[in-house]
């Protein structure tokens, strides 16, 4: 049976720290491989000013080009926002009927879980990766917490180890805006395309 992890996000844009959490979920998992699913426009990011979703398309394209075990998703992009996990995971599952999926996410959004729509379905549908993130953690009591909420995520959870790259794309825009280097925190490909599309550089 095939084993397909999923990385979702906004990817705006794509550096290191998805990369990295990626490859080392596909490994320790022995995924076959791992799609990047760009989201159209997630709820929690309505009113949030982006760079166009074919340019993240783009980006994530570039970013993933010389890894032949990541596959770009248009899952999400092809579809009217808003960008629910659990609607996407379903679209996955009928795409690649009798796969496993794993969904990759970091350590606060394990936290907000129960937040989510439908978290229950999302649970269902697919194993949790959770890979680390720096400045973040749960304790004893919280994870108690949302295990009550949703009991079946105690046998649908896995976490992964990783170096803590504490990379945000938050971060790398406001980089870009003051002028500084992002080489190293992104792949060469993505780091010239933000330069010859000019992204970034305006607003505050």
């Amino acid at each position: 049976m095939k084993r397909i992890g999923i990385m979702g996000g906004t990817f705006d844009p794509p550096h290191i720290g998805h990369l990295s959490a990626a490859e080392m979920a596909r490994v320790a998992l022995r995924l076959d491989c791992v799609l990047f699913v760009p989201t159209n426009r997630s709820p929690w990011k309505m009113s949030k000013e982006m760079s166009s979703t074919e340019q993240r398309v783009a980006m994530v394209e570039r970013a993933i080009a010389d890894n032949p075990h990541f596959q770009l998703s248009r899952a999400d992009v092809d579809r009217p926002p808003p960008s629910y996990t659990f609607e996407t995971l379903r679209m996955l599952c009928d795409q690649f009927p009798g796969c496993d999926l794993f969904f990759i996410m970091g350590l606060d959004s394990l936290h907000d879980l129960g937040n989510w729509h439908h978290a229950d379905e999302i649970v269902r549908l697919a194993q949790m990766v959770v890979c680390a993130r720096p400045g973040f953690k749960m304790d004893v009591g919280q994870m108690m917490a949302l295990l009550n909420q949703l009991p079946a995520l105690l046998e649908r959870l896995t976490f992964v180890e990783m170096p803590e790259l504490d990379i945000a794309a938050s971060d790398l825009q406001q980089r870009v805006r003051s002028g500084q280097s992002i080489r190293y925190l992104v792949p060469d490909s993505v780091c010239e395309y933000i330069t010859e599309q000019g992204l970034y550089v305006g607003g505050d």
